[in-house]
């Protein structure tokens, strides 16, 4: 590869991991669903991002030599017209949309089971090895590919027409499994913080079709494939970090004590800091080697692992990067960053629901309502209302008036069980409200991510005081 062109990735990779995550949504918000998302644009451009993923996918080793056994294995090439062949590779690609839907579906309707398995730090520590193992191949340590012969049988599934282009085409799906993680593990975790099945079945039949660009242009249009090479790797390479990445997060679930120290890294060097370190460091990981170079070629392996270093830190360190936050007010100066909770309940820690019930007891007496926060550990969305809601000044004010909890539901017990049949959680995050009286309320309730300025106005729904005792 040229060095203008390394240099030039370099700059995109340094630009656009600086800016892209600023202009990316926050995540699942409160009202998570199709029509709220059709109307502020998020579903839409969501549905890009994955489609982009599902055609880079395409180009990786697992799937690109699929192309042209299984578009000539299903007979679209030698179709007796432009038509039959449009037919056939549509059928072999909703053969595999159909696979990717059932796949969101199943997320989005597991939902909160889906997310406690991740409380499991067993769990975890193999979700880490395998994303460690599939980074190491797509960096060229092995191969995850089935043999030609055995692909080609499998291909031949359903015989010949219609049905059996669309029984090969979810075959192929299957097949494209061990190249999907970058992409498809993220979207099954925002899957099924949702529990909304039409927009996970939807999300990843938007991914299966990006998977399917190719198979349909060389199906349909019968272009010629470019020939591998460099670029095959370079993508391989991209994925590869990635998937780093995730063994990072994963990681960080498992051992709470390297988030923190991300967490005080960034905290110390303040958002525009880090995240002009991470793009250096990104610019710099790129132009060493972290995607043009190889670790099968003598002499390449260091500058490449330096550069892949680089680049992973980069990675990290912009994800964890922290947000501007309005500077406090006048009478606000010196007030902590943070959200301070007045109880913060551990149920498998505690043993019981003792503290908790004692929480409400007090905040009757007290004639005061209740703020209840249920997150995880693993919760993305969690995390959010900490890092953009909470610590926002508005809301930390009117939070005075409530007795604050949080209650960790990262591993689930028959505890938390049971307060989540109490207050009625289906899934994480949950504020559920509890009025002066004591009585829980159904409404408010905010499920899933929320801006400051709307949280609050959810907050003063909840009535203060009308009887003092």
């Amino acid at each position: 590869m040229k060095r203008s062109t390394v240099l030039i990735l370099a700059s995109l990779s340094a630009v656009g991991l600086a800016v892209v995550p600023s202009l990316l949504p926050t995540g699942p918000s409160a009202s998570f669903d199709a029509a709220s998302f059709l109307a502020s644009g998020q579903l839409f451009f969501a549905g890009g991002v994955i489609f982009a993923g599902g055609v880079l996918t395409s180009l990786t080793p697992c799937v690109y030599p699929l192309i042209p056994i299984t578009v000539g294995v299903f007979g679209a090439r030698q179709a007796d017209s432009r038509g039959r062949a449009l037919v056939l590779t549509s059928a072999y690609v909703l053969g595999m949309g159909v696979v990717f839907a059932a796949l969101g579906v199943f997320a989005a309707l597991s939902g909160r089971a889906f997310g406690s398995v991740l409380g499991n730090g067993w769990v975890l520590l193999g979700l880490a090895t395998f994303m460690l193992l599939l980074a190491a191949s797509m960096f060229g340590a092995f191969e995850l590919a089935l043999p030609t012969a055995l692909a080609t049988r499998l291909n031949n599934v359903g015989g010949g027409g219609v049905i059996g282009a669309l029984l090969m085409g979810s075959v192929a799906g299957f097949l494209a499994a061990p190249c999907t993680g970058p992409v498809l593990t993220s979207v099954l975790a925002w899957v099924a913080q949702t529990r909304d099945p039409l927009v996970g079945g939807a999300l990843l039949f938007i991914y299966a079709l990006g998977i399917g660009v190719p198979f349909f242009l060389i199906g349909v249009f019968t272009v010629r494939l470019p020939k591998g090479g460099a670029w095959m790797d370079a993508v391989k390479s991209v994925f590869g970090v990635a998937l780093l990445g995730l063994a990072v997060y994963y990681l960080s679930l498992r051992f709470p004590a390297i988030d923190a120290w991300v967490g005080r890294a960034t905290s110390s060097l303040g958002g525009a800091l880090t995240v002009t370190g991470a793009a250096v460091l990104a610019f710099i990981g790129v132009a060493v080697g972290a995607i043009h170079l190889s670790f099968k070629e003598a002499g390449q392996w260091l500058p490449k692992g330096l550069g892949v270093a680089a680049l992973l830190v980069a990675f990290v360190l912009r994800t964890a990067a922290p947000e501007s936050v309005p500077p406090p007010g006048p009478d606000q100066q010196g007030a902590p960053t943070e959200f301070v909770w007045q109880l913060e309940f551990n149920p498998v820690k505690a043993r019981s629901a003792e503290p908790f019930e004692a929480a409400l007891a007090r905040a009757r007496a007290e004639c005061r309502p209740v703020m209840i926060d249920f997150f995880a550990d693993w919760c993305a969305a969690c995390k959010e209302l900490d890092k953009f809601t909470y610590v926002a000044p508005e809301v930390k004010q009117e939070a005075e008036r409530f007795v604050t909890v949080k209650v960790d539901g990262t591993v689930e017990d028959d505890v938390v069980e049971r307060l989540y049949k109490q207050f009625d959680v289906q899934g994480l995050p949950t504020v559920a409200f509890v009025d002066a009286a004591g009585e829980i309320m159904t409404a408010p309730r905010v499920l899933g991510f929320m801006q400051p300025q709307k949280f609050v106005a959810e907050m003063r729904r909840v009535a203060a005081c009308t009887h003092p005792r």
